[in-house]
């Protein structure tokens, strides 16, 4: 913990509670050096100052510049649980629109708001009073959510994890989440979707595994010609398998536990249910 008066660090102290990846500090609402104890900060926006305590001092985080993993904070729905949470530990967090709903769920401060506040409510704005907004017009040629994950791209992300991408009443979004997700992974991206009962990550060329509880179900869906299907380490492997754009195979299979997946050509979407055991 960061204990500043004016710009001058007086002291610190550890604090699990602002995560691996988060540092906290106490200060009086003032400029800010360019760094804290050795940490550098872009600029004042980087600072989350979340709550007052005492005459005129604020609690704040700085985000670690190091991390490049974010979570992206959509507006679809979330169940959390301690799997969601572990997903998003220690991320930097950026919210679109209604998304910052999630973020108490979570124990997340997010970093920066943005979108077009068309469905944020009332409640979203009085519980985040000093989280940094961006406000973009309702009429503009992309969501409020891919304006959030080319933020995210613009601080150096490297991994992201969207959450809230895969439920709700907007199917046409979860539809692009999925489908933008795959675009991501083709630049060299990390991606994971979540949704708390859902779980999806692109399937490209080359091998993975997934950790999965065993007996859980899992679904590969191809979004064009696939060719050399491998699945290991669930009821139905595959191995080199070809399969045609459309094709029905690789639905509900079942985990034995973390499964690995493999591709030599094509691309898909690996859908997970983690909790779903009516299959076993």
């Amino acid at each position: 913990m960061f204990v500043l008066k004016g710009n001058k660090a007086l002291g610190a102290t550890s604090n699990p509670s602002a995560g691996a990846n988060r540092i906290r500090f106490f200060g009086l609402a003032s400029p800010l050096s360019p760094a804290v104890a050795g940490h550098p900060v872009r600029a004042p926006e980087d600072i989350d100052c979340v709550a007052t305590s005492g005459k005129g001092r604020k609690t704040c985080y700085v985000a670690d510049p190091m991390t490049t993993t974010f979570a992206i904070l959509l507006g679809g729905a979330l169940s959390v649980d301690d799997r969601v949470r572990a997903l998003v530990e220690d991320a930097r967090v950026i919210a679109a629109d209604s998304g910052i709903r999630h973020a108490k769920a979570l124990g997340l401060t997010p970093e920066l708001w943005m979108g077009d506040f068309d469905s944020a409510v009332q409640s979203d704005h009085d519980a985040w009073p000093d989280v940094e907004r961006q406000v973009h017009p309702a009429e503009k040629n992309h969501t409020d959510g891919e304006l959030a994950i080319e933020a995210a791209l613009e601080r150096g992300a490297e991994k992201l994890v969207f959450v809230g991408a895969l439920e709700g009443e907007r199917t046409d979004h979860a539809g692009l989440h999925m489908i933008k997700a795959i675009a991501l992974a083709e630049r060299g991206l990390s991606i994971l979707l979540t949704s708390g009962d859902e779980e999806a990550v692109p399937v490209l060329p080359g091998r993975f595994t997934i950790d999965q509880p065993k007996g859980s179900l899992f679904t590969i869906l191809p979004v064009s010609d696939l060719t050399g299907v491998v699945i290991e380490n669930a009821r139905y492997p595959l191995d080199g398998l070809d399969m045609v754009f459309g094709s029905s195979r690789t639905l509900s299979n079942i985990a034995e536990g973390p499964v690995t997946v493999g591709l030599n050509s094509g691309r898909g979407l690996l859908i997970a249910r983690p909790h779903d055991f009516t299959g076993s």
